[in-house]
Formats: structure tokens, sequence, C-alpha cells
């Protein structure tokens, strides 16, 4: 049976190692599947729910759909486009923001984390995006859609919206309720300097994250000067329990050799960090150098990206326009 996959990725610039192993790996894994039809959206409408230098935003879309390629997602397999080149979005969410009702709105984690004390002061986008992302995914008919720890929330909320929709307008099956493609073990990545944080590109320190554009000398400094603690390798996972550091590098090292914790833990066990770390830098530079490379090369022609994303708005908008104009005729517009 084929499956209708759609994954959207904000252009925030400088995407690392987190959102590569957390998101755009398993992307690629998704993209070479046969039996998948894939959309990957840039989702720069929900950039805007912060503050955006404009030039910035623009610089940022066409490095993010140069990395989904520098990675491997193919553009003629796959549809590769940003979100506001096809209207149907922000229609779409319009309406199901007419169904959404603001109790399921007001129990989002997300918005609390990121509007932080100041609530009042949130944009009422920040608030209401879940709604938007449920448009995005409702519209293409996605029967499933990836999903880390911190995104399950919002997918329920999509599946909640469409079902109210389908029942309230007795239309059974009209909106497909999707389902979670749960990512793998260790699809949260943190930060190389303090194993309680994200890796996220808004820590002040460089050396906390591996950038997709890092060459070989910084992801062998970076990892060189990675936060550890004093212990040797741990001899099992148990021991990975108040070793936060040590359970993140063991981690990234087993997602990217496709290995499991338990299998990375008794490669090392015992073992010095220095040897550790030697062997994760060996690894990582023959994964992020190419991709890195390859970024570099796609940011010099931008008309080429261009294309992709202009062509990959046309093929989205061929869908969208037809679900939307269907769900206006069934409202009653």
């Amino acid at each position: 049976m084929t499956k209708k996959i759609f994954s959207g990725v904000q252009p925030t610039g400088n995407l690392h190692l987190g959102n590569y192993l957390g998101a755009i790996k398993n992307f690629v894994d998704l993209n070479n599947d046969d039996s998948n039809e894939c959309i990957f959206c840039v989702v720069d409408l929900h950039a805007i729910t912060v503050k955006q230098d404009p030039k910035e935003l623009k610089k940022n879309i066409r490095e993010t759909v140069a990395t989904f390629i520098a990675s491997g997602i193919d553009p003629k397999k796959s549809i590769i486009f940003n979100q506001s080149k096809v209207p149907a979005h922000a229609e779409g969410a319009w309406i199901l923001s007419c169904i959404a009702r603001m109790g399921w709105l007001n129990r989002m984690t997300q918005f609390k984390e990121k509007a932080g004390k100041d609530k009042e002061k949130a944009s009422v986008g920040l608030y209401s995006y879940p709604v938007l992302m449920a448009a995005d995914i409702l519209l293409y008919d996605a029967t499933h859609v990836p999903v880390g720890d911190d995104q399950k929330q919002h997918l329920e909320l999509c599946r909640d919206i469409a079902q109210k929709f389908n029942n309230d307008f007795e239309k059974e099956n009209f909106l497909q309720v999707p389902q979670p493609l749960i990512q793998k073990e260790f699809s949260r990545i943190m930060s190389l300097k303090d194993g309680s944080k994200k890796m996220s590109k808004s820590e002040i320190s460089d050396l906390s994250r591996i950038n997709l554009t890092d060459n070989k000398g910084q992801i062998i400094n970076k990892i060189k000067k990675a936060k550890t603690d004093s212990l040797p390798m741990p001899k099992t996972t148990k021991e990975l329990e108040d070793r936060l550091e040590a359970k993140n590098l063991i981690g990234i090292y087993a997602s990217l050799t496709n290995s499991t914790l338990e299998k990375s833990v008794e490669s090392f066990g015992g073992k010095n960090f220095s040897e550790f770390k030697e062997k994760l830098s060996e690894v990582l530079v023959n994964k992020i150098e190419p991709i890195s490379r390859e970024i570099k090369k796609l940011l010099d022609d931008q008309i080429y990206l261009d294309n992709i994303l202009l062509d990959g708005a046309e093929r989205a908008n061929s869908i969208a326009s037809k679900k939307i104009k269907n769900i206006k005729e069934i409202v009653g517009f």
C-alpha cells in the first residue's frame, strides 16, 4: 500500500546535526522507498510566527532546499516546495481554525515553551500555528506524518480537527486522518556542551553543535572539545542514565551507523573517550563533509534552487487547490 507522506521543516538557516538526524536523514530514507509518495515542505509561513529578517528568510529558504537535495532527497521523485507559494495553506488554516476548539489549543505545550513567561507579547500566529500545521497535512490527504516527541501533540490535534470536520459536515473520511511515523530512539540530539539541552543554532557557542556546512577540521575539533565525564566509556546502557553527554555522543554514533545504542555501547565499553571520539569524528566526517560540500555548491546556483521550488509549488498546488475547492464547497462557499 502506498504511503502518502507529508513533513515540513522551518527555514531557520544554519541547519545542524540535530536537524539531520532528527528529520532529514529519515526524509531521505522515506524518499528512497518506492512505495512512498513524499511531500517535503519548507514551512515559511510557520517561520514568521516570530520576527524574521526578510532577506535572511529568503536566504534560509534556499539553504533548506539545498540541504534537502545535498542530503539525498530527489526533487523529481518527491515534491519540495515552500508553503507560502501555495495559497490553499493559508485558506485551509482559517477554515480549520473555525473547526478547532480553544480548549484543544490551550493544551499545546509547545506554545507555552516558545512564548516563555511573556505570553501576552507572543503573536497570535505562534498560538494558532498547530492549526496551520493541520492544514498543511490535510490538504494532501497524507496518510503518514514523521513526528518526533515534540510534535506528537500537534499531530493528535490534526487528527481531532479532521475527525470533527468529517463529523460536523457528515462527510465520512473526507479529511484523511493521518497516522504518525514515530522517529527512531535517537531522533533528539542534544548539545555537545550540555547533554540536558537540545542541539540548537540559538546556543551562543558554535562548539555546541555540528553544522551541516562544517568542514573536516571543524567537525574533528568540535568532537574533541565535546563535553564528557572523567569515567571510562560505559559497558551497559543502564550506566548511561545519569551520563547525559556520554549518552548523547553514543546516540549520535548509533544513528549515523544505523546501529543500536546497545551494540554501540558493547563496541566501546570500558575504553577511553578519546578513542571513541576519534571513531565518532571519522564517522561524522564521512557522512557530513560530502553534504557540506554539496550544500555550498548548490547555494552558488540560486536559479537551480528557485526552479526546484517553482516546480514543487506547481505540483503541490495541483493537489492542494483541488482539496481546498472541495473543502470550501462542503462548508458552503
